[in-house]
Order: structure tokens, then C-alpha cells, then sequence
């Protein structure tokens, strides 16, 4: 109400209820227990209620919507949380209606959960540190709906199953081919009054200042599963403990080993080929194979090895496209979006995807660029080999199908109507805007896409020359014409300067909104020097990195919104792979003043770093803003930890070549860092970088190499 404004009478008063609008649960607040594909997700007292996107789910489906904890019929009042390693989660309540009548606690409840692959696992104990006995009563209420992971996104309604009753403390629920179990061990199970709901119960003596373990334990048995959990374990888990980070940042330490537990529980394969390993790109809602995000967290890792790019980049070539199919954007030779148990549908949306969808337009040539790194840190060159008739399939996807008007420039658009509007990283549909907040219309072609495809077309090149196959003039050839047309056609003026656009919307005119995409460009080669220099400058400018991070969008555009999805919001992924740029171009002052942004962010999140978060200015709250249905952990913002450890340390190695070029960040801007573990040609090897800013690299494979280049200012 305004200041001196009379309040509504009660004949303006609006008593009409508003009309029914679903809203994405929340997800922020939530703590998040995962072993791939299994997760579990509750409130921060460790409760699973039937409510929002809480539950333990299996891949796609639900398999409990409820599982809460009572001590004689009342919850505990919780006092704490904490992670326990890969998929585990402590939690800390207590029972003060219990023991002594003192003001200090007597009766506390450990709550104790792991998830495994298809399960978990919950120990609670009850600790007494009373004088007397205490007799109580411990239940653990369940319920299971089945509900599709695309009704919880959405916040549609489900329905609960009705729960069967099997050998003492058993019950059980199954739904097409997934059946889940709950065993309790000692314990009742009983009914409740709703038949969609059942018990376990536990009667508990406790003697003076003694303490007691209950268990249960939950199995999903999932016949229709698509991804499951691999057969073998990642390179970078080790008997000795993978690798290692000391840094006299402690942030950046804590944030390694919290990201690399994270990393560990979001491995996946496909159901087919248990032996390839890729990482699902988040949790809740995309904890399966995506195209670019399984492939960007694969790249982002490589300095742990091959292996995981290896799984990946098989995975992905195993369904690579074979023919023209509009309802799934399948083309010959394209790389997939995403991989499903069913289709992707929510009732009453137009969103309508197939359980294999291709609508990406930057997985293909990311693929190719994958293929290429992974040589270049001495993949082994047979297991390369296999892989090139796909490059070859990939490469003409990027000359043709890639480009259906023929202007030299990759752009997509959803002709079915029922997929992705937008399809590059940011395919929210209303994250390609002008610079005055207008949507761009279709067929778009994105900036950071056209930087992929060129280095794509290059790396191509160095590839099919190398393994004696044909074409390599060709793509060089293609990379030059596009990087031409790139330069006529996407640089435009704006308030701070010189940039390249966006996008080119469907009447090819720039859209001219300043955004993080640019600098994807840095370490393409599609920039000249002088132009990466203007680049690097603008993403450094207090509109763009005036956050914990770098924005997706400027803060001086129409369309900016510091809690939008793709238009002024900080992803953690994106800032990463621009530290990565920057870092490699040697502007390492702007790298250093992201990567610390991140390093604070983490702080704040507990140094497991969201999806995404606010791009409010530092001042606001002093920390970064949640944003509210945020997926968490997620595997290229996990993979952040060691984009930015290697960006410190510098380290990039030409293995085909038998050169390593260290370039560490100049004065050592994040301290110093020491990093072992790191996996070259399937040697370990140490890289460091000292306060004075000077760089070693020891353990290096015979027959390499070391170039030392002054890191940029």
C-alpha cells in the first residue's frame, strides 16, 4: 500500500480465489543424499515428507514419498546435519520430553543414511546420558507413489500405493517393473489407518547412559531401468585415495574433496554397456545421460584421467544419430540430449520430449572437441581409433544437417512443437534476448555454438591427419570461412564496448544483449588476440562479475533478472569454463577474480556448489542468494573444483606432440596450490605452483617435454 493511500473498501475487496497455477518445488533448503541412480532428498532434520520434490528416488520414479521418524509419536527437534562421504548424511535431533528433568538434553537421536545404488540404508541411534531408564517407542511412517520425475518438477498431483505386508518388519510396494522393498530389522510393521501408508516400529529400553541401533534398509528393484550404477570403479578412486589438493586457500582444498565425493556418486553407465562410465548431469531431475552436460563435466575432469571421457564419448556414439526424425531432432551423425526411462510429458504442458531426444544443437561438436582433448592427455590411441567413423559421422552433421539454410553458421529451431524451444546450454525458453529485453525469434544461432564448431572443424582437422584419414584440408578450410563470416556478422556496440552478440535470430540480426556466452569463445581460436583482450575486459566489468561468479546475463540489460534462469543468475559450470578461458588466454587477473567468487560461493553452500545461484551484487546479503530449485550436486559445477585447480596450476599437456606447456595464473592469485594425483597418458603426475608464482610439474611420463610460459596479468 502506498504511503497516505486509503485502504479498498470492502466492496473492491477481491474475494475470487486466483486461478490454479503448478509451481516446481523448492529445492534449496533440502539436503541431498546420492549414490547413482539412487538419491535421496529431505529437510534439513533428515524427514522425508509427502510433500514437494522430497523422497527417495530411483532414476525417474519415486520409490518412497515418505519416510518420518517419530519417538514416541512426536518428531525429534533437530540440532544438525552433515555429509558423511559419497551418498551418506548424518543427522542430530533430540528428544527432550525424554530422561532427566534438566535443562540440558539427556535423550539424542543419530540418524545415520546411506545411499547405495538401488537402496539405502538408515542406523538410528538413540544415546542416553540419563540416570534413569528410559522406555520409548520409535516409528518410521513410509509411503511410496511412483510418482515420474517430470509430475514432481512439475508439481502435479500423485497418487499413493498401497503398501503389502511380507515376512515380520517387511512391506512392499510394486508398480509395472519396479518393486520396492523396506526391511526393518526387530521391528513391527504395521498399518495405518490409510491404507496407502505403513509403520515400523521399534519398542526401546535403555538402560542408564546407554545407547541403542535401529536399522531398515529399503531395496528398489528396477527392471526397465535405462542408466545404472557402473561395473567398475572411476580411475580417479583408488585404493591410495585419488587425488589429492593441498592450497594454502583452504576454500579451494575443502571445495576439491566435497566435489570430488560428489563426482564419485553421480557415476553412471548405461544399462547396455555397464562396463562405460558417464557422470549424470544433476540431481533430482536429470540424474541420466545428457549429451553436453555428461560431456562438459567429462572435459572438465580430464586432468583425472581418460577413462571417464572414454565411457562418455562411447556411450554418446552408441546412440549418435542415424536418421531424420523431427518429433526427436534425431539427424545422421548428431550427438543426443538427453536419455529417459519414458517420455518426458507433463499433463496440460506442450513439452512433449521421447525418451531419446536429440534436441541439442552444441553436443555434436562438443563431442568431436571431447575426442580431441582426450588425445591430447594420452588417451590410449586404439580405444581413439574405434572412435573415428563417429568423427567422421559427427563431422557431417556439422557441414550439413548442422546448418540447414546453408549461411556457414550452426542454428536450430523445434519444428515438432513439442521440444525444446532453445537449444544450446541456456534453452530456457526465454534466454535469447535483445539488449532491450525482447525474445529473439527462431532459428537461432548462438554465439558460443559457432566457437564450438570452429574449434571442432580445427581439432577435427589435427585429428584425421594424425591417424592417417582423409579430409583434414577440408575442416581447416570450413573453420576459416566460418571465422570470417563470424566476424562480419556477430560483433556489435554496446554500452561497455565492443562484443559479439548472443545469437543471430531468425532475420539474422544480432541479438545484442551482453552475456557469459562470449566467453565460451576464449581457447577457441575464433577470437584474434586483441579481440579475446575486449572480451576478457567486458567479463570482468562489475555488470557481469559484480556477483560470487560471472552473470549470464549484464546487469545493464532489459532482460536481466539476478533470480532468472539463464538471464542474470551466476551458473557455476559456466563461470568455470571461462576461469578455464581466461586462464588459457593468460588474462589471468579476470580468471583469479572469478574463480575467488566461486571459492566464496562455496563457502557459503558448504562447498558443494549448486546448479546455479543468485546474481545479486556481493553487498546485497554479503553471500549468494539460492536459487530455489537449484539441482544439487550437479556434475559440471561439481567438476568446477578441478577447472579451477587446474587453472591455477596450469598445466596442459600435448601428449601426441611430447610436450606439456605450464602456464600457471601470474603471482599465484588463489595461493599456493599443489595438486597430486592428476592423471597424465595413465601416469600419475604432481603440478605445482609456488606464492612467488613459479610452476613444476613432477612424475611425468618418459619422453615429454616441459615449456614454462609466464602466466598473463
Amino acid at each position: 500500500m502506498l504511503d497516505g493511500a486509503n485502504p479498498p473498501s470492502p466492496a473492491a475487496t477481491v474475494t475470487e480465489p486466483l486461478p490454479a497455477h503448478r509451481l516446481q518445488p523448492l529445492l534449496h533448503d533440502l539436503v541431498s543424499a546420492v549414490m547413482a541412480p539412487t538419491t535421496a532428498l529431505s529437510g534439513d532434520d533428515g524427514q522425508i515428507r509427502p510433500i514437494g520434490v522430497q523422497g527417495l528416488f530411483h532414476a525417474d520414479s519415486r520409490a518412497l514419498s515418505q519416510a518420518r521418524l517419530e519417538v514416541d509419536g512426536r518428531e525429534p527437534e533437530t540440532v544438525g546435519h552433515a555429509p558423511q562421504g559419497p551418498g551418506g548424511a548424518r543427522f542430530v535431533a533430540l528428544a527432550r520430553w525424554l530422561g532427566d528433568p534438566s535443562a540440558d538434553p539427556t535423550v539424542r537421536i543419530n540418524r545415520v543414511r546411506q545411499v547405495v545404488p538401488g537402496g539405502m540404508s538408515e542406523h538410528i541411534e538413540v544415546v542416553s546420558t540419563a540416570s534413569l531408564p528410559v522406555i520409548t517407542t520409535v516409528t518410521v511412517d513410509l509411503g511410496c507413489d511412483f510418482a515420474p520425475i517430470e509430475v514432481v518438477k512439475s508439481g502435479g498431483e500423485t497418487r499413493p500405493a498401497v503398501a503389502a505386508y511380507g515376512a515380520p518388519g517387511e512391506l512392499s510396494w510394486s508398480s509395472g517393473g519396479i518393486r520396492v522393498t523396506v526391511t526393518g530389522t526387530d521391528a513391527r510393521a504395521e498399518t495405518l489407518e490409510s491404507a496407502h501408508a505403513a509403520r515400523l516400529c521399534w519398542s526401546v529400553t535403555l538402560e542408564p547412559r546407554s545407547r541403542v541401533t535401529l536399522r531398515w534398509d529399503v531395496a528398489v528393484h528396477d527392471q526397465e531401468a535405462v542408466v545404472i550404477a557402473p561395473a567398475c570403479p572411476a580411475e580417479w578412486v583408488t585404493e591410495r585415495g585419488g587425488p589429492r589438493l593441498t592450497a594454502t586457500d583452504h576454500r579451494l582444498t575443502r571445495l576439491f574433496e566435497r566435489s570430488l565425493d560428489d563426482l564419485r556418486s553421480l557415476r553412471l553407465a548405461g544399462a547396455d554397456a555397464p562396463g562405460d562410465v558417464f557422470l549424470g548431469a544433476g540431481v533430482p531431475w536429470f540424474l541420466t545421460l545428457f549429451g553436453r552436460d555428461s560431456i562438459w563435466a567429462a572435459r572438465m575432469l580430464l586432468p583425472l584421467g581418460t577413462e571417464l571421457a572414454l565411457g562418455t564419448l562411447r556411450v554418446l556414439a552408441r546412440r549418435q544419430g542415424c536418421r531424420l526424425d523431427p518429433g526427436s531432432g534425431e539427424a545422421p551423425g548428431k550427438i543426443m540430449h538427453e536419455l529417459r526411462r519414458h517420455e518426458f510429458a507433463v499433463k496440460g504442458d506442450d513439452l512433449r520430449l521421447p525418451a531419446a531426444y536429440y534436441g541439442t544443437v552444441d553436443a555434436t561438436p562438443l563431442w568431436i572437441s571431447l575426442l580431441h582433448d582426450a588425445w591430447r592427455w594420452g588417451a590410449p590411441e586404439q580405444e581413439l581409433a574405434a572412435l573415428l567413423p563417429h568423427l567422421d559421422a559427427a563431422l557431417g552433421w556439422l557441414g550439413e544437417h548442422g546448418d540447414p539454410d546453408g549461411d556457414g553458421f550452426l542454428e536450430y529451431v523445434d519444428t515438432s512443437g513439442r521440444g525444446l524451444a532453445n537449444q544450446g546450454w541456456k534453452d530456457s525458453g526465454d534466454a535469447v534476448r535483445f539488449h532491450d529485453g525482447r525474445q529473439a525469434e527462431p532459428p537461432i544461432a548462438l554465439v558460443e555454438v559457432q566457437g564450438y564448431a570452429y574449434q571442432a572443424a580445427r581439432q577435427a582437422a589435427d585429428l584425421l591427419e594424425a591417424f592417417g584419414r582423409p579430409g583434414a584440408a577440408r575442416w581447416r578450410d570450413h573453420a576459416g570461412v566460418l571465422a570470417e563470416r563470424f566476424r562480419a556478422r556477430f560483433w556489435v556496440d554496446g554500452p561497455q564496448g565492443r562484443f559479439p552478440a548472443l545469437a543471430l535470430d531468425r532475420d539474422k540480426r544480432p541479438v545484442d544483449a551482453l552475456t557469459s556466452n562470449i566467453g565460451h569463445l576464449l581457447g577457441t581460436g575464433l577470437l584474434s588476440t586483441g579481440e579475446e583482450a575486449e572480451v576478457a575486459a567486458l567479463l570482468a566489468s562489475p555488470a557481469m562479475a559484480g556477483g560470487f561468479g560471472l552473470r549470464t546475463m549484464s546487469a545493464q540489460d532489459g532482460g536481466f533478472s539476478p533470480l532468472s534462469y539463464h538471464c542474470g543468475s551466476i551458473w557455476t559450470h559456466d563461470t568455470a569454463i571461462v576461469v578455464a578461458g581466461l586462464a588459457r588466454a593468460g588474462f589471468g587477473t579476470q580468471a583469479a577474480r572469478l574463480a575467488e567468487g566461486l571459492l566464496a560461493a562455496g563457502e557459503a553452500f558448504g562447498y558443494r556448489l549448486p546448479e546455479l545461484f543468485g546474481g545479486d551484487d556481493r553487498a546485497v546479503l554479503g553471500r549468494p542468494v539460492p536459487y530455489p530449485a537449484a539441482c544439487l550436486p550437479q556434475a559440471w559445477s561439481a567438476a568446477a573444483a578441478v577447472t579451477i585447480t587446474h587453472a591455477a596450476v596450469g598445466l596442459y599437456p600435448d601428449v601426441p606432440a611430447g610436450r606439456v606447456l605450464l602456464r600457471p595464473l601470474a603471482g599465484a592469485p588463489l595461493g599456493a596450490v599443489a595438486a597430486h594425483g592428476f592423471r597424465l597418458a595413465g601416469t600419475e603426475v604432481s603440478a605445482t605452483v609456488n606464492l612467488d608464482g613459479t610452476a613444476g610439474v613432477t612424475g611425468l611420463p618418459a619422453g615429454l617435454l616441459v615449456e614454462t610460459v609466464a602466466g598473463g596479468s
